[in-house]
């Protein structure tokens, strides 16, 4: 399988969960503090008015609530998209998608192990 299929089927394979955390993002020249509306093992959807361009590398921090009892998360990651503001105002939701990079198998079981928890607390008896 070509590698930009490959991804595609990657992102597609891993379920995203809504989430309303804190974020910092960090980057050599700018500090963004955010918000998370959705994360994946493979990354996140930071909301923001503010998205950094396609292609720029992140340093993330960010913490699941302490009811699932993590570690806060320490994390590269870089922007794959980004949905801007529009001048309009016809879009509700801008921010950017931040794919996850040089991810620990331990940081992905991490991972892996909040959105299951989260999961498991949100559906119905």
């Amino acid at each position: 399988m070509p590698d930009d299929e490959r991804e595609d089927h990657e992102r597609r394979s891993h379920d995203r969960v809504a989430v309303s955390w804190d974020v910092d993002c960090a980057t050599e020249e700018t500090f963004l503090y955010a918000s998370i509306a959705n994360i994946s093992a493979m990354g996140i959807f930071i909301r923001t008015e503010k998205p950094l361009d396609v292609g720029t590398p992140v340093d993330l921090s960010f913490a699941p609530p302490k009811e699932h009892g993590h570690e806060p998360f320490r994390l590269h990651g870089v922007v794959a998209w980004i949905n801007r503001v529009r001048e309009n105002g016809d879009n509700p939701n801008p921010g950017m998608g931040v794919r996850f990079t040089d991810l620990s198998q331990e940081a992905r079981e991490r991972l892996v192990d909040v959105i299951h928890a989260i999961t498991y607390v949100r559906e119905p008896n």
